[in-house]
């Protein structure tokens, strides 16, 4: 794989065993491809690990919470947890079929080494500490590893010593408290801010490193053989979690892959599902373009519920239509765009911070500044989610179908509002999807008002989604070009309309022929770009490519939908099937934030559509 941006190259090669060559995986100043890096999770926090071992991204306790190994974002002053060879070496990986625990095989000159990295879970769950474990196991030979536990300055606004204690040394950052988990037969160096280890493995042998963190609270010193247990219960927690993921078909491991990178995104304590892992990965070397996804977006649960549902899980489907149903009560009436973790109203402002950024494309950023638009969509997604709950058998409490009826009663008139649109740009207008947004959650409130499911005027919302039903026909089709527009007057196109495919708004000639528009204007060779204009500021956006396979099949077009399909599956992924929100049609390079959910979700919710008779309509008019 060869990809070159700018003045940064990198490459990375086959070796004689059939493992990547990494010798020359990072750029002169220690940044590696995002395409490169795996994820672990544990339902509350996600390391990125590259292929060399390192892992260049773990905030703690949380997602969003203290960023002491960054060097993701800042190489020169994030930290890094690294395990490595001494000696040259060539790596291979995969996860542990059906979990989220990565292994790496490490091949040099003298000897094979396989280590497993997880983010451990307890005998009843999440453990209330954190804990990351790598298991290193000698598989041939004799082999000299050297690690390293060097917490960064936290986007430059902290500076991290190691202290000594009656048991032994641990790492402080700010409000965490570190400790490195070693056996006593290996070698530990320990400096002023990080501490080193160095092991020696031969065959059959096997040392476990362990990281354990609090913020703000005691630290538990879990002995390494506890450690190393943690490693098995987690394997085994995953694969007793993915055994009850109904999932079959011909992209079965792509799909089984995405629901898993999904699962490690749901933030246990709350149930809310955050839309990537990472802050400030860059979508494009050129503009500025750099954006915080620590949070949870409304319409990204909207598309998760559909794939819970479809896959049969209870828990987590509840959980977040709880969550989200909450907040929309206790913050109301108005319902936002996003929430933090913790379901609050986010900052309308954006904090900028002095790490210099990934490949030094910055900014980096604390928040997001569209936390205060106008986003009509918003209505859609909300009532995507509740009507996808109570059509799969459940039922909604009085105080919020309450809600839902007001919020229903403010679709029929916010509509006609300019807004800021799907993909929250500093330009108002009135946006076809976003009308088409106040259109899915009318007519999705009247069926649940007829289902006896929220009180309110079904009437009147009818009524309304046929006037916006009027209104995109009439101001938002091109007659000449034979396409659905951005908005009126516009010549621009927008991606996000292929979502109305599926919401069932339209399944018929004008949706296929603009789809057609799409791929000559926007398109490039199984990519999409978001709209006009962004082929020259920023990657092609992937869930585009996915959405564009679910419209083919809706309209009727199955064979072009299956070919797609295939084709993403075998590009768009990595080697350990992650996607990043952007890729470069031309290099395969991953741009933006990853893992990202919306990628993750476009791919599952395309080849349940392709596998559902119906198409899985459940949005479409009745």
């Amino acid at each position: 794989m060869t990809s070159e941006r700018g003045s940064s190259r990198t490459t990375t090669s086959t070796g004689a065993n059939g493992g990547v060559d990494v010798s020359d995986l990072r750029d002169d100043d220690g940044y590696a491809p995002l395409r490169t890096y795996a994820a672990i999770g544990d339902g509350r926090t996600v390391a990125l690990i590259a292929q060399d071992g390192g892992i260049d991204w773990l905030p703690l306790p949380g997602i969003d919470g203290i960023p002491a190994f960054s060097a993701l974002v800042d190489a020169p002053l994030g930290g890094r947890l690294t395990l490595r060879p001494v000696e040259d070496f060539t790596t291979t990986r995969e996860y542990v079929e059906g979990t989220n625990v990565l292994v790496t095989t490490f091949t040099t000159a003298s000897g094979v080494v396989r280590v497993t990295d997880a983010l451990t879970t307890g005998l009843a769950g999440r453990l209330p500490w954190s804990q990351l474990a790598r298991r290193v196991d000698g598989v041939r030979g004799k082999v000299e590893m050297t690690a390293e536990f060097a917490p960064g300055t936290a986007f430059r606004c902290a500076s991290p010593w190691v202290r000594e204690t009656i048991h032994g040394h641990v790492l402080r950052l700010g409000g965490l408290t570190l400790a490195v988990r070693a056996g006593e037969d290996i070698e530990v160096d320990v400096h002023d801010n990080h501490i080193g280890v160095r092991l020696t493995l031969s065959k059959g042998s096997r040392h476990v490193l362990g990281l354990v963190a609090t913020q703000d609270e005691p630290l538990f010193l879990a002995p390494p053989d506890d450690v190393d247990r943690a490693v098995d219960r987690t394997i085994d927690s995953w694969e007793r979690w993915s055994s009850e993921v109904s999932c079959s078909g011909p992209w079965d491991e792509e799909v089984r892959r995405s629901i898993l990178a999904l699962k490690m995104l749901v933030h246990a304590p709350t149930g809310a599902l955050v839309a990537a892992a990472t802050t400030s990965l860059p979508e494009c070397a050129t503009a500025e373009k750099n954006w915080d996804y620590r949070f949870a977006w409304v319409r990204d649960t909207a598309y998760a519920l559909k794939a819970m549902f479809r896959f049969g899980l209870r828990e987590e489907t509840h959980a977040a239509i709880s969550w989200m149903l909450r907040r929309i009560r206790e913050q109301g009436p108005e319902p936002q765009i996003f929430y933090t973790l913790d379901g609050e109203k986010p900052p309308p402002t954006e904090t900028i911070t002095d790490a210099p950024g990934w490949r030094g494309i910055g900014p980096v950023k604390n928040g997001n500044g569209a936390a205060d638009q106008l986003q009509l969509g918003i209505f859609g997604d909300l009532f995507t989610i509740v009507r996808l709950y109570v059509d799969n058998g459940h039922v909604l409490d009085t105080p919020t179908g309450r809600a839902l009826a007001d919020i229903a009663d403010q679709a029929c008139d916010w509509w006609r509002r300019p807004d800021a649109g799907m993909w929250e740009l500093p330009q108002t207008e009135h946006y076809t999807t976003s009308r088409l947004g106040a259109w899915e959650a009318l007519t999705s409130a009247a069926h649940l008002a007829e289902a006896g499911q929220i009180p309110g005027d079904a009437e009147r919302w009818r009524a309304e989604a046929d006037r916006i039903r009027t209104w995109v026909e009439e101001n938002c089709w091109d007659e000449t070009r034979k396409t659905y527009t951005w908005y009126p007057g516009s010549q621009g196109l927008d991606a996000s309309i292929l979502l109305h495919a599926v919401s069932g708004f339209d399944r018929g000639e004008r949706m296929s022929s603009t789809i057609d528009a799409l791929r000559t204007e926007l398109g490039a060779g199984p990519h999409l770009y978001r709209y006009s204009g962004m082929r020259e500021e920023e990657g092609a956006f992937v869930a585009c490519s996915f959405w564009m396979v679910s419209a083919l099949h809706l309209v009727g077009r199955t064979d072009e939908a299956r070919a797609l399909m295939d084709e993403l599956v075998a590009t768009v992924p990595n080697d350990v099937g992650m996607m990043a929100e952007m890729i470069d049609p031309a290099t395969g390079e991953f741009w933006g934030n990853l893992p990202q959910a919306l990628s993750h979700l476009a791919l599952v919710n395309a080849a349940m559509t392709l596998e559902s008779e119906d198409g899985g309509a459940e949005g479409a008019t009745d």
